[in-house]
């Protein structure tokens, strides 16, 4: 064991050691030094007050401007209230019982004051905060300390405030960095001009300046995008050394067919990325490939003649759908794009043809046999299905493809089972409909090759989107159902989207049960949302697509054919309302976010989301998506409650302002955090960037990606590479190493 990887027991104290590893995970040596400080003060530059939010566990640096001890009417003890200023503003700081803090608090120090920020009588204040004086005059070892330096403010914890930390910090550094070793190679640092890590270290902690900082962290971008980078250059070098068939479509065959049958023709965009997945598909190596996209671009029909150029080639593709409603969705309109092509071996099907088989969990058995037959004997050329198609049972004679459609849905092992179904490794294409900027893809999916389709088929029509105030101005709620009225009336048909299903009330007493029930309640909102979440106790329950269809088919909807979908209806029930909503019996459907993805009726004109703040930006974007898919133009109305200038309303403002999905992304990472970049965010694994930003640093990213590849083409194992071989371990703990081995 090396000395960084020592418990901190040793440096700390057992009393320490347990406080930083269960409030701040930090277990090791090596943990405590690579904690950076998350902000600077200077001194003499005291905290803005004035922009602390309630119940945020803050750490000021201000000056002490009143100190009062005011007795308890009526029994013994007493309040010292503290006012600090920063010169504009004021909080107060308020102690019990403790008068004996007057000898030291006094007016005109200067502090570092750490607390959770509560209100009382509509003032902002600390209750018992821990503090740190920073005058001279009190000869404290912190004042001394932090002298003429930056004062770092490190991400804390109520039980350990930052300069506590900070103390501890210093004892690492004091005992331990000449441990550290050089994980970067020599001539790569001095390619791009990086100071040692032992410096780097040092600096960052302890900088005299704003100079010594930006060089400390131009240093540590460098090893989080690197050893980032070189761990994604091995698994794309171990990728390309496994063999896989080359799969090639025949001249005259399926896809020729198919292709001749197209009623329009393919965009620029979508010839590009269908001769750069035809290439992959050639090679004796499996293709890795993501195809992300905006909404409406195509990536059903590039991803349909992957699966016939491996049907013609003499193999089996299979397409993975995260539900029911999305899988029979793409079973139906690829067998309607193939017609009877589709029907292959079948009376009245094409002689070229092959079919094309679904399934699903809840299917009846005859169907369901008849499936797993024609997969296992190769009659079924493409398999559509749910996460159905991972179970044992399911056999296939000769698998080639697999697509994974909206695989942030999907976890590493469910992609991994469904590869495992070919003798040799089939090719993969992972299909997004959420844009990713540039750099997030080099780094969440750096081990696949992207192709992106950001041009839209002739015929699309454009999405205006409006936020509608509901609380505010409830006369623009109401013109919003005479706006859905309106479009019904043109012959169109309209969605409205509610974040609750509503069949299961959630319970009526306050506290963990009324918001546990509420959350379970759900379907398919995620973490995206804002801080404003579903289940706050301060608001009421987000509104139910049970509920609202029945409160609008009697009263603003009333006459209209108004229908309901959701994940907890029979699979059978879900198959007939969405074929009634396609074939235009209804004219409006109350849904969840079961058809976020791959709905597909052109006829559809108007959506309106109920509580839209409680929806991400991105999902948003996907959700208004399934309208403006034919020739008339597109209408979203997303229905808030939230006030004007609340984070909710500006996230909400700025999916109306742009249909750009890349730039819409962007603004969702950033209100975001940008999560662990080994794809384990949704396990609630914490980042492993603390320096580098994936949308920020777009040059070293780049750059080092360049230097990763070259270095793992020369030396594939890192043999001549020790300390760089120690810090790929430390960054790929056993879960993540398990993630990339299985990816």
């Amino acid at each position: 064991m090396g000395a960084l990887d020592e418990p901190l027991t040793k440096l700390v104290g057992d009393r320490t050691a347990k406080v930083l590893a269960d409030s701040l995970k930090l277990r090791t040596v090596g943990d405590l030094l690579h904690h950076y400080p998350r902000r600077y003060v200077e001194r003499g530059q005291l905290t803005s007050l004035d922009e602390l939010e309630v119940d945020e566990h803050v750490t000021v640096l201000a000056r002490i401007e009143k100190v009062t001890l005011i007795p308890f009417r009526g029994r013994k003890g007493d309040r010292l209230e503290v006012v600090v200023t920063d010169g504009r503003s004021r909080l107060s700081l308020v102690f019990f019982n403790q008068g004996w803090r007057q000898k030291e608090l006094r007016a005109g120090a200067q502090g570092l004051f750490a607390g959770k920020v509560g209100v009382f009588n509509r003032t902002r204040q600390l209750v018992s905060p821990d503090y740190q004086l920073l005058d001279e005059d009190t000869g404290s070892d912190a004042a001394r300390q932090f002298a003429g330096r930056l004062i770092p403010v490190y991400g804390a914890s109520a039980q350990m405030p930052s300069w506590k930390l900070s103390i501890c910090i210093e004892t690492a550094l004091t005992k331990h960095l000449g441990d550290v070793g050089e994980p970067l190679p020599a001539e790569l640092r001095e390619r791009h001009d990086l100071i040692p890590l032992p410096e780097a270290l040092e600096l960052i902690h302890r900088p005299r300046g704003h100079a010594d900082r930006e060089r400390a962290q131009s240093r540590l971008r460098w090893d989080e995008a690197f050893v980032l980078q070189v761990a994604l250059a091995q698994r794309r070098a171990a990728d390309s050394a496994l063999p896989a068939k080359p799969r090639r479509a025949r001249e005259g065959g399926l896809l020729d067919a198919f292709d001749a049958r197209l009623p329009f023709t393919l965009t620029e965009g979508q010839r590009s990325v269908c001769a750069e997945i035809a290439a992959d598909l050639a090679t004796d190596h499996p293709m890795h490939r993501l195809l992300q996209g905006e909404v409406g671009s195509g990536k059903t029909l590039v991803a349909l003649r992957a699966m016939l150029a491996v049907v013609d080639a003499g193999g089996q593709a299979v397409l993975l759908a995260p539900t029911e409603v999305l899988a029979q969705q793409h079973h139906r309109s690829i067998v309607e794009m193939m017609g009877d092509l589709a029907e292959g071996g079948m009376l009245g099907g094409s002689d070229l043809g092959t079919r094309v088989v679904l399934l699903t969990g809840s299917m009846g058995v005859p169907a369901r046999r008849q499936a797993l037959l024609d997969m296992a004997c190769g009659d079924a050329g493409i398999a559509i299905g749910t996460h159905a198609l991972i179970e044992d049972k399911v056999q296939f004679q000769d698998l080639g493809l697999v697509v994974v459609d909206e695989q942030h849905r999907f976890g590493v092992e469910q992609r991994d089972a469904l590869r495992a179904k070919g003798e040799q490794p089939p090719h993969l294409l992972v299909m997004t409909a959420t844009p990713i900027p540039r750099t997030v893809a080099m780094t969440v999916f750096g081990d696949l090759e992207t192709s992106v389709l950001d041009q839209l088929p002739a015929g699309r029509s454009p999405i205006s989107t409006h936020v509608v105030p509901a609380l505010e101005k409830p006369n623009f709620l109401t013109r919003a159902w005479e706006r859905v009225r309106e479009e019904v009336a043109k012959g169109h048909q309209a969605y409205v989207v509610c974040p609750r299903i509503g069949d299961e009330e959630p319970a009526a007493g306050p506290g963990k049960k009324r918001r546990k029930a509420a959350v379970e309640d759900f379907e398919e909102v995620g973490d995206e949302g804002g801080d404003e979440g579903a289940a706050s106790d301060e608001r009421r329950p987000p509104l139910s697509v049970v509920e609202t269809a029945e409160k609008l088919a009697k009263g603003p909807l009333s006459g209209l054919r108004v229908e309901i979908l959701h994940g907890r209806l029979a699979p059978e029930a879900k198959d007939e309302v969405m074929r009634r909503f396609t074939a235009g019996e209804v004219d409006v459907l109350v849904a969840t976010t079961v058809i976020e993805v791959g709905v597909n009726v052109p006829n559809s004109t108007a959506m309106v989301i109920m509580d839209a703040d409680r929806f991400g930006v991105s999902q948003l974007h996907q959700l208004r998506g399934r309208v403006g898919r034919g020739s008339a133009a597109g209408l979203c109305l997303l229905v808030s409650d939230m006030p004007g200038g609340s984070a909710a309303r500006a996230r909400l403002d700025a999916v109306a302002g742009t249909l750009d999905g890349f730039e819409l992304s962007r603004i969702d990472l950033e209100q975001r955090r940008e999560g662990d970049v080994l794809g384990q965010a949704q396990s609630g694994v914490k980042s492993s960037l603390k320096v580098l930003s994936v949308l920020e640093d777009e040059e070293v990213i780049l750059t080092a990606r360049t230097e990763a590849t070259r270095l793992v083409a020369e030396d594939p194992h890192l043999a001549a590479h020790p300390e760089l071989r120690t810090a790929l371990e430390s960054l790929l703990d056993e879960d993540r190493a398990a993630y990339m081995e299985k990816g």
